[in-house]
């Protein structure tokens, strides 16, 4: 884990995939929020660089800690060493994913949709179980779980079942998750993302695939526009909650017919 500067709160803040893309830009912003931001991921060299640079860019303590969201054992790891470290979490913001090659349904491998499955799925709930736990145990008690749910957790783009499925679980798991936690003091929203730029998504420039069968470029947004939003949904009380809200380019072609 590496450390720089000294943190302006004593809030903490978790966010999976952290170390690039959107993930980073939330983590830039709460860091810039003055949340004790930690982040984590697969690759530390990747973490390492980018706690530094956010650290040093924002002037609040950045933090990193690598994990598979996927695996059980290594979530298990990441959340003791959380708790030793900072003794409690007030956000955790389940960013880390994956999408799928953009085949045809019948050519998607059976390895490939367990990765998606690990990594979209499985990573937000092992993680929201652990949070769960230290959560409900910390003093005060409570805290805020805000998921990535992406706008495919509403419509899906053609030839992408893996990814789309995780997103519409994403959206069940939120609202258990909020239901649950009510008792607990823990709030859990969901934001659901269009066309944030990100390596993801630098295809679309070249054109994408259109629910006709046809290819068309798409307009993207800054990830931080995307970062703002969560910066205010984790600012809110914990009586109150944004249980989904949509970021998305205005004119990217979803809320129309196709």
């Amino acid at each position: 884990m590496t450390e720089t500067t000294n943190s302006t709160s004593d809030k903490i803040a978790l966010v999976t995939g952290g170390g690039t893309g959107v993930g980073k830009s939330v983590a830039r912003a709460l860091s810039s929020a003055g949340w004790h931001v930690v982040i984590t991921g697969r690759r530390e060299a990747v973490l390492a660089a980018t706690a530094e640079e956010l650290s040093t860019e924002t002037g609040n303590k950045v933090s990193w800690l690598s994990c598979d969201v996927g695996d059980e054992t290594s979530v298990k790891t990441l959340f003791a060493n959380l708790t030793d470290e900072f003794g409690r979490l007030d956000l955790l913001v389940n960013n880390a994913g994956i999408g799928n090659s953009p085949v045809p349904l019948e050519d998607i491998s059976f390895q490939e949709w367990s990765n998606v499955v690990a990594a979209n799925l499985t990573g937000a709930f092992l993680c929201t179980q652990q949070a769960f736990r230290l959560m409900k145990a910390q003093d005060p008690k409570g805290g805020r779980i805000i998921n990535n749910g992406s706008i495919s957790a509403t419509t899906p783009r053609p030839n992408s079942a893996p990814y789309t499925a995780t997103k519409h679980a994403i959206t069940g798991l939120t609202k258990s998750t909020a239901l649950d936690g009510r008792a607990f003091d823990i709030a859990c929203g969901q934001i659901d993302i269009g066309n944030a730029a990100s390596d993801m998504t630098a295809r679309m420039s070249g054109g994408v695939p259109q629910a006709n069968g046809e290819l068309a470029p798409e307009p993207t947004i800054s990830p931080a526009h995307v970062a703002d939003a969560v910066v205010y949904m984790a600012g809110l009380p914990l009586d109150a909650n944004i249980l989904t809200l949509t970021v998305m380019a205005t004119k990217m072609p979803f809320v129309g017919r196709g």
